[in-house]
């Protein structure tokens, strides 16, 4: 019988499992049944902040705009979970076929998970996307692998 933090880490790694489904489908109701209500979000694109579902599902709808088909890869995957706290980080990459165009492998960002144990369910409650920066530039570093 596997003891608690198994059972939990199983139960986010599905949920991290569920969300590369939902973008891949682009399936937004799919995506928005994984993050709580007051989800905050610090993507790669403006503004600082997105908060709640409605401003998480926009991010993901602008893109669905751009994909014909998604693909949405996690490399190098961390998992710290408490009883009812856990974050996870590892590398992303979007890619895919974009609408009317060639595939695009994408690039590497940093991913940062925060989830929350709400009535039983793994919900994300945070999450945060960034790019490295040249400093001497100003400039987002986006030829990185992991």
């Amino acid at each position: 019988m596997p003891d608690r933090r198994e059972s939990n880490d199983a139960a986010i790694t599905a949920q991290l499992g569920a969300l590369i489904e939902g973008i891949e489908s682009a399936d937004l109701d799919a995506l928005m049944r994984l993050y709580s209500a007051d989800v905050v979000s610090f993507d790669v694109e403006p503004p600082l902040q997105h908060v709640g579902t409605a401003a998480k599902s926009k991010n993901w709808a602008k893109v669905f705009t751009f994909f014909e088909k998604p693909t949405y890869e996690l490399r190098d995957l961390t998992l710290t979970v408490g009883q009812d706290v856990a974050f996870a980080h590892a590398f992303g990459r979007l890619g895919g076929t974009l609408r009317g165009g060639p595939t695009v492998t994408g690039m590497w960002v940093r991913a940062t998970f925060g989830f929350r144990k709400l009535d039983g369910v793994w919900l994300i409650t945070h999450d945060q996307v960034s790019v490295p920066f040249d400093m001497s530039t100003g400039q987002g570093v986006t030829d990185l692998e992991p």
